[in-house]
């Protein structure tokens, strides 16, 4: 989320990279080092957190690729649910960005681990650090205060050789035990050869009232400033990540954030100070106020959903995807198993969010001329529904019933299993 630039400490993005947002900024004043390891201790606790939790295979899971990748080495993704455990990032009524960070983490971690060809770790649950990461901030924070400090000169010598102005984005200020430990995430994944970094958020901004859904929807993706060592090797993930979700969400409509992509060189998930050997990019799935995320009954599927179109996005990149569409390797039975008719909102919502995918799928939703902004993918049963559905029909030839009738679910069910090609 976005927030404003304090010129003290290291700045956090308490929900996401926008004006809420949870990555970390690196200022030129020095980090408060009275942040020592016994704070960092006691703001750590653990719980049997796996470091790379492998569930059993699913077979049910269709991964469908035509042809499998094929990689010299396995990329060591390491996946960052934006916050700490119990501290920090965007709200909305009931919902904490920090906790639909971690489920939607946990989601992806599990994607990738049904594939052998990645390796997957993450840095924490919903409810604990990952052991690996808690001993790593108490044994070795000492090493991770020199090791931040030294990197801030550095990082004041390269912006003082190269021009790269700041994106007008407005950040928060964190507690400097909490910047350190992102540093710390950045330091092990360093000395871990982990090839990505991939941090998620949930997106913000501030001015709208409390509990009322502000004017901004959609996906934006923050990379590392151009002069940093990992920029190369993140650029074309990004692209190829971005080209994915914008699939299945509207790119965010904030004017600046609108290009989908923004080099930033002060966040400190991405590499702040040419911290980070890996590439590294921090993801706003949406923002935390839209309709799929705040609906309980259907947040999950739409977490699950997002977490999939990553592991997608991932694959696009490391097989060189080309002329990627929605359908491309895209199962969605992978998200949820859809079996029931819908028509109206007196059932699942879930099953309406499939329905939504189906139509996604075959290029009628949103219906023309309107727009993922005009109509989320919420798992509601409005207007944008029913106006996608009779261009289905029309496109196929369908009269005289709902969208459970009999032809159009057989249809809608044809899509959504990728049984068919849609008709242009």
């Amino acid at each position: 989320m976005r927030r404003f630039i304090f010129s003290a400490l290291i700045i956090a993005m308490i929900g996401g990279a926008g004006w809420y947002g949870a990555m970390l900024l690196q200022t030129t004043s020095s980090l408060n080092l009275a942040a020592t390891a016994s704070t960092a201790a006691s703001s750590t606790q653990t719980t049997t957190v796996s470091e790379a939790p492998a569930p059993a295979p699913d077979p049910s899971l269709t991964f469908g690729s035509p042809q499998a990748p094929v990689f010299t080495q396995k990329p060591r993704i390491l996946i960052i649910p934006g916050h700490e455990p119990d501290y920090g990032g965007a709200q909305f009524g009931s919902l904490n960005e920090r906790d639909m960070t971690a489920e939607l983490g946990v989601d992806l971690q599990q994607f990738l681990d049904q594939d052998p060809n990645y390796q997957a770790f993450i840095t924490r649950s919903d409810t604990a650090w990952n052991p690996t990461f808690a001993n790593y901030f108490t044994t070795d924070w000492n090493a991770i205060v020199a090791w931040e400090a030294a990197a801030r000169k550095n990082g004041t010598m390269l912006a003082a050789l190269k021009d790269s102005p700041t994106p007008a984005i407005q950040h928060n200020a964190a507690e400097a035990d909490v910047a350190l430990r992102l540093y710390g995430v950045t330091k092990w994944a360093d000395e871990n050869n982990i090839d990505l970094m991939i941090h998620i958020h949930f997106n913000d901004y501030p001015g709208h009232p409390d509990g009322v859904p502000g004017e901004y929807s959609g996906v934006v993706i923050y990379t590392p400033a151009a002069q940093y060592d990992n920029s190369s090797s993140t650029q074309p993930i990004a692209q190829a990540m971005l080209r994915r979700l914008a699939l299945y969400n509207p790119i965010d409509d904030l004017p600046i954030e609108s290009t989908g992509i923004v080099q930033d060189p002060e966040l400190i998930a991405i590499g702040a100070n040419n911290t980070a050997k890996p590439a590294s990019m921090l993801i706003e799935y949406n923002y935390i106020y839209e309709p799929q995320f705040v609906n309980s009954a259907v947040r999950s599927v739409a977490l699950k959903d997002l977490a999939y179109q990553t592991y997608l996005g991932l694959q696009d990149f490391y097989t060189n995807a080309q002329n990627v569409s929605a359908l491309t390797n895209y199962f969605p039975a992978n998200v949820y198993r859809w079996t029931t008719p819908v028509s109206d909102n007196s059932g699942d919502p879930n099953d309406v969010y499939a329905l939504q995918t189906a139509l996604i799928m075959d290029g009628d939703f949103p219906p023309a001329p309107l727009t993922g902004y005009d109509c989320p993918h919420s798992g509601f049963f409005g207007t944008c529904t029913q106006n996608a559905v009779q261009a289905l029909q029309a496109k196929y030839g369908i009269t005289g019933e709902d969208a459970s009738g009999p032809h159009t679910f057989a249809l809608l069910q044809k899509i959504y299993n990728g049984e068919m090609t849609p008709r242009s």
